[in-house]
C-alpha cells in the first residue's frame, strides 16, 4: 500500500487538491492522507508520494493527470510530470529557517501522536516544570515581539499578567488576520493546530490563566472546524482541560466566530466582540494586560507569537534570540502575495534581505514586468520602490526606511502599478472599516479619499492646495487616531507621494475614481485573499 499525500489546506482545496485526492483514492494500492500545506502555493495542489528515498513531491497535479502520472510511475517516486524530487530537499525550502513552521506539512494536522513524536508538547512539559517567572523569562530572553503588527516585547506583556493580582485570568489569541496579501495565521491553524494551542497553553501556565480564547475571521471555516477538532483531540489526551499532563492546572480553550470587521485586528475590539459587543477601539488605560476580556488580566498575541513560544522553551530563550538582527530576534513567518511569481510562505530570520524575499524566494513578478513597488505590512504598510528593497526586513530597519514590519505580509506590484490609486485606496479602506470612534479615523479618511480625487483631477492652482490639505489630515490621522487603523492609513499615503509623485500629476480632467488599464495588477494584489 502506498501513501500518497495531498493537502486539505483550504489553499490548496481552492485549486482543486479534494477532486485530486478523490481521483488517486480510486488507484489500485493508494492510501490518501491530507495533511497542511507546505508553504509552496504556486505548486499547489503539490501532491507527495511516500517512497524509500522519502516524500517525493508532484506540483500542480489536476484530477485528469491522476491516471497518467500514475502509469508513469509516481508511485514509485519516478520523475514525471511537475516532479520535485525529495520535498524535503528542496531548495526553496531548504534555504528557509523554519522554526515555527517547522512541523507545517508533515502529518495530518490532527494527528496528536504524530505531533508529539515530531518534539510537540515538550515546551509546555518543560513550563509546567518551572516555576511560572522563570518561563516568562525564558521569553523575555528570547527577545520574541508581537508577530501581529505592534512588535511589543511578549515576555514583558506576560510578566504584567504575570504580576496582576487578580482571582481570574485570560490567554486571547488573535487570529481575525485581515491584512491584504497575509495568511500565516490561518495555514498554521489549519496545518499545524497543536502548535499554536500548545502556545497558547504555555502562556496560561506562565501567567496563571484558565481559560483561552481563540478569536478567528469567519472567512476562515476550514481554521474554525480543524481548531475545533484539535482542541477535542488535545482535551481528551490531557494537554488541554481541567487537569494539563496531571499537574493540577486548568486551561480551557474556546473558539469564537468575528463577524468580518477588520478592526478586531486591533486587540480591544477583538475583546469587544468576545464579550458580544460591536466590535469597536477602547481607550488606553487601561491596558488588556491589566484589564481585558471582562476586566480581568488577559494575555492578547497573534497566533504567530504563540506559534513561536514552544521553540523557545524547549531550546531555550537564548537559542530562540541567536537567530535575528539588532533588536528584531528569532524568525519571521513572511507571506509572498500579489503579482508575485512564487506566491507562499517562507519563514526566515528577522533581518532576511527584502530584495532576497521578493526576488530570491519570490522570484519576481508573475507577470514577468519588473518590479515596481513592494508593500509590507498590510494595506496600512508603505509602498517601497524597486530601488529600496536592499533594506533587512526588520522591526527598526524597516521603520528607519519608512515603512513596517507588520505581520509580514509582502504584496509586489509590477510597473502597472499606480501609486496615486493605491494612495486613494487606503484612505477608502480606512473609511469602510474603521470602527467610527474617532473622528480622525472615521472623518479624515473620507475627506482623504476626496482630496487625492480633487489632487489628480483638480486645476493646478487647487491641486496645490489639496496637496496641503492632504498632509494636514494625514498629521491629523496620525496623531489623533484611537489606534494604529486611523494612525497607520497616512502611511502608504505618505509614501506613494514621497517616491512616486509622478502617479500624482493630473489624469487630464477624467474620472479619478473610474476605469484605469495601469491600475488592473495593482488591483488585484491587494485583495484581502491569499494566492
Amino acid at each position: 500500500m502506498t501513501i500518497v499525500w495531498v493537502p486539505r489546506d483550504s489553499s490548496a482545496r481552492a485549486v482543486g487538491a479534494d477532486e485530486v485526492a478523490a481521483a488517486l483514492a480510486q488507484q489500485p494500492g493508494v492510501t490518501v492522507r491530507r495533511n497542511g500545506t507546505r508553504g509552496m502555493l504556486w505548486r499547489e495542489p503539490l501532491v507527495e508520494v511516500e517512497t524509500p528515498a522519502g516524500r517525493v513531491g508532484y506540483a500542480n497535479v489536476a484530477p485528469t493527470d491522476v491516471p497518467g502520472l500514475v502509469s508513469g510511475g509516481m508511485l514509485e517516486g519516478a520523475p514525471v510530470g511537475n516532479s520535485l524530487g525529495p520535498v524535503a530537499e528542496d531548495p526553496w525550502l531548504t534555504a528557509q529557517h523554519r522554526v515555527s513552521c517547522a512541523r507545517l506539512g508533515l502529518a495530518e494536522p490532527t494527528d496528536i501522536a504524530a505531533y508529539r513524536d515530531a518534539g510537540g508538547w515538550a515546551g509546555l512539559r518543560r513550563a509546567l516544570d518551572m516555576d511560572p517567572a522563570d518561563v516568562v523569562e525564558e521569553v523575555v530572553t528570547s527577545g520574541l515581539r508581537g508577530r501581529g503588527g505592534a512588535g511589543f516585547p511578549t515576555g514583558i506583556k506576560w510578566r504584567t499578567v504575570l504580576e496582576a493580582q487578580a482571582d481570574q485570568k485570560f490567554v486571547a489569541c488573535n487570529l481575525d488576520e485581515g491584512d491584504s496579501g497575509t495568511f500565516a495565521d490561518r495555514i498554521l491553524a489549519e496545518g499545524d493546530p497543536f502548535t499554536l494551542l500548545e502556545g497558547m497553553a504555555i502562556a496560561a501556565v506562565a501567567v496563571g490563566a484558565t481559560e483561552g480564547y481563540l478569536y478567528v475571521r469567519s472567512e476562515y471555516p476550514d481554521a474554525i472546524a480543524t481548531l475545533g477538532e484539535a482542541i477535542s483531540v488535545a482535551t481528551a489526551e490531557g494537554y488541554l482541560g481541567e487537569d494539563v499532563l496531571g499537574s493540577g492546572r486548568s486551561f480551557t480553550v474556546h473558539v469564537r466566530r468575528g463577524a468580518g470587521a477588520y478592526i478586531c485586528g486591533e486587540e480591544t475590539s477583538m475583546l469587544e466582540s468576545i464579550e458580544g459587543r460591536r466590535g469597536e477601539v477602547r481607550a488606553k488605560p487601561p491596558i488588556p494586560a491589566l484589564s481585558g476580556l471582562w476586566g480581568w488580566p488577559t494575555v492578547v498575541n497573534n497566533v504567530l507569537t504563540f506559534a513561536a513560544v514552544p521553540a523557545i522553551l524547549t531550546g531555550g530563550g537564548e537559542t530562540y534570540a541567536a537567530a535575528g538582527d539588532g533588536r528584531s530576534r528569532g524568525t519571521q513567518v513572511f507571506q509572498l502575495a500579489g503579482n508575485v511569481a512564487r506566491g507562499g510562505l517562507v519563514e526566515a530570520d528577522l533581518g532576511t534581505d527584502l530584495r532576497e524575499l521578493v526576488e530570491g524566494f519570490g522570484g519576481g513578478t508573475r507577470s514577468g514586468r519588473p518590479v515596481r513597488a513592494v508593500q509590507v505590512g498590510g494595506p496600512l504598510g508603505a509602498y517601497l520602490p524597486a530601488a529600496g528593497l536592499d533594506v533587512a526586513a526588520g522591526y527598526e530597519t524597516l521603520a528607519e526606511a519608512g515603512g513596517m514590519l507588520g505581520h509580514g505580509g509582502i504584496v509586489v506590484f509590477d510597473d502597472t502599478f499606480d501609486a496615486a490609486r493605491m494612495a486613494r485606496f487606503a484612505m477608502e479602506f480606512c473609511a469602510a472599516e474603521s470602527c467610527g470612534k474617532c473622528t480622525p479615523c472615521r472623518i479624515g479618511s473620507t475627506r482623504g479619499a476626496e482630496t487625492i480625487d480633487r489632487i489628480r483631477v483638480g486645476p493646478p492652482a487647487e491641486r496645490e492646495a489639496a496637496l496641503v490639505l492632504l498632509e494636514d489630515l494625514c498629521t491629523t490621522m496620525t496623531s489623533g487616531s484611537l489606534c494604529a487603523m486611523g494612525g497607520l492609513t497616512p502611511m502608504p499615503v505618505r509614501s506613494a507621494l514621497k517616491h512616486f509623485p509622478e502617479d500624482f500629476a493630473p489624469a487630464g480632467g477624467g474620472d479619478a475614481t473610474g476605469p484605469d488599464p495601469r491600475a488592473g495588477a495593482a488591483a488585484a494584489s491587494t485583495t484581502r485573499s491569499a494566492p
